[in-house]
Parts: C-alpha cells; sequence; structure tokens
C-alpha cells in the first residue's frame, strides 16, 4: 500500500502533535501550501518536501517519506512509530487499607 505525499506530510505532522500552525512555523512551509497540500488541493513542491525532510526533528522520517522502508537501527522510523510508548495501565483501587 501506497500513502501519498499529502498524507505522509500530515501524518509526521500528526505525530509530532503538531497543529498545522506550529508544523508551519517550525518548518517554514506556508501555512497556507500546508493546509493545500493536506487537503490535495495542491501537490506539494520539492522544496517544501526539502524544509520538512531538513528540518532536525524530521530527519527521521526521510527514508520513510522518501521510500515508504524504516531502518530503525539507523534512526529512521515512520510516524506512526514516533510516539508509542507503554500503553497506560490503569489497576481496580484494592479494597485493602494504608497507613
Amino acid at each position: 500500500m501506497s500513502i501519498d505525499v499529502s498524507e505522509k506530510i500530515k501524518l509526521i505532522r500528526e505525530s509530532e502533535r503538531l497543529n498545522r500552525r506550529e508544523f508551519s512555523e517550525i518548518t517554514g512551509v506556508p501555512y497556507s501550501s500546508l493546509s493545500s497540500y493536506e487537503n490535495r488541493s495542491k501537490n506539494a513542491g520539492v522544496e517544501s518536501i526539502m524544509k520538512i525532510l531538513q528540518h532536525p526533528r524530521f530527519t527521521k522520517y526521510t527514508l520513510w517519506f522518501m521510500t515508504g522502508q524504516t531502518s530503525p537501527e539507523s534512526g529512521q522510523i515512520e510516524p506512526a512509530l514516533a510516539h508509542f510508548g507503554q500503553d497506560a495501565t490503569t489497576s481496580q483501587p484494592s479494597d485493602q487499607k494504608t497507613g
């Protein structure tokens, strides 16, 4: 399954938990352009893609963005892997009294 460029940009942004305004400010890609890319009303050009992938925060997605592959041992991951940590755990309160 191939993901188009618009979806890849959106996945990177959402994985980093950034809204469009924040992503635009960080990368230097104009907000209106970013919105157009994500809404698929305009194709992202090479210059915008380079601005995103050359930013230190997003270089870890370069291989995935270009080829769809990852290399975790080289620090190259896909956005879906960026913020998966330990699952939240909940436990039932015990009836035991303390103190």
